[in-house]
């Protein structure tokens, strides 16, 4: 599959707020287009580290049209879609596919737990089916640690059959091996999309077709490398290993004040907080040492 046939990299876009904890458009979009200047294919909008699940639909219908009028394509936006209600979540679908977006990358629903399959395929179908007969472009999202619901290989397959040309990937954030190596062999055809960076360039020799990444936000070139060459990359691992001994998302907001210089990044709404001083002290040391040797 060549370059311009696979999905990339995707920035899992952090969202900066303002001091009243609005979103700070501005900021996010000229985020964005930098992370497209710098080797990203796309940036996704309100998924994990986007703290999509604390985004209204009013204020996620606004960043969509104002990052469209401000000139990023629709095709270069992947939009996250978080709802318990199937109804929600199709309204939140329908808007961005109607606004041209390149595609919706759904997470299941995850109030209730202990479901099955057959539930699983009911909300989903349940939810296609309110979007519409063009329903296109569903990346299933596989999260469990944070849903406590596992996207399984036949599932993927029952929703496939169900629905041709409906879904376009599956991003595999369950950072089980054994389960990416699965969902690689059944469905190659599919945008199998690596989660844990430091398994994204053993993906991609496998058939992965890219990576929705939130250390994209802060090293897109390297990420991209990765994807094209399928190489493994040490530094990126060793990054992803001191990233995950904090809560990830205001770390990651942590790296992007760090890199650009504005503290505004750092904030997130509740029930997340800051990165605490002392460990945003400590993680920028550490990514500036790998970072800055490997450069040099």
């Amino acid at each position: 599959m060549s370059r311009v046939e696979r999905f990339g990299l995707s920035a899992a876009l952090t969202m900066p707020f303002d001091a009243a904890l609005a979103i700070d458009l501005p900021s996010a979009i000229h985020h964005a287009k930098t992370c497209l200047q710098r080797g990203c294919s796309s940036v996704t909008l309100f998924g994990t580290t986007g703290e999509g699940s604390s985004i209204g639909i009013h204020e996620r219908q606004a960043v969509i049209k104002g990052f469209i009028a401000a000139g990023i394509a629709p095709s270069q936006i992947v939009v996250g879609v978080m709802a318990n209600s199937h109804v929600d979540a199709a309204e939140q679908a329908r808007f961005a596919l109607d606004a041209g977006c390149r595609g919706i990358l759904l997470a299941p629903p995850s109030y209730f737990k202990n479901v099955s399959d057959d539930g699983l395929f009911d909300w989903h179908a349940a939810a296609f089916e309110a979007i519409g007969a063009d329903v296109r472009g569903i990346i299933l999202y596989n999260l469990p640690s944070v849903t406590a619901v596992e996207i399984s290989v036949d599932l993927v397959n029952r929703l496939r059959e169900a629905f041709p040309g409906a879904i376009a990937g599956v991003k595999d954030s369950s950072g089980n091996w054994s389960y990416t190596e699965k969902m690689l062999a059944r469905h190659n055809d599919l945008a199998i999309l690596i989660g844990d960076e430091r398994s994204l360039a053993a993906g991609v020799r496998l058939g992965g077709q890219g990576a929705i990444s939130g250390l994209a936000n802060i090293y897109p070139e390297r990420l991209a490398r990765m994807i094209d060459e399928g190489r493994d990359d040490e530094e990126v691992v060793a990054a992803v290993n001191e990233l995950v001994k904090y809560p990830v998302i205001p770390a990651v907001k942590a790296m992007v004040a760090h890199h650009q210089g504005e503290e505004g990044w750092r904030r997130t709404r509740g029930p997340l907080e800051a990165l605490p001083d002392g460990d945003r002290k400590h993680l920028t040391a550490v990514f500036d040492r790998l970072f800055v040797a490997a450069a040099a």
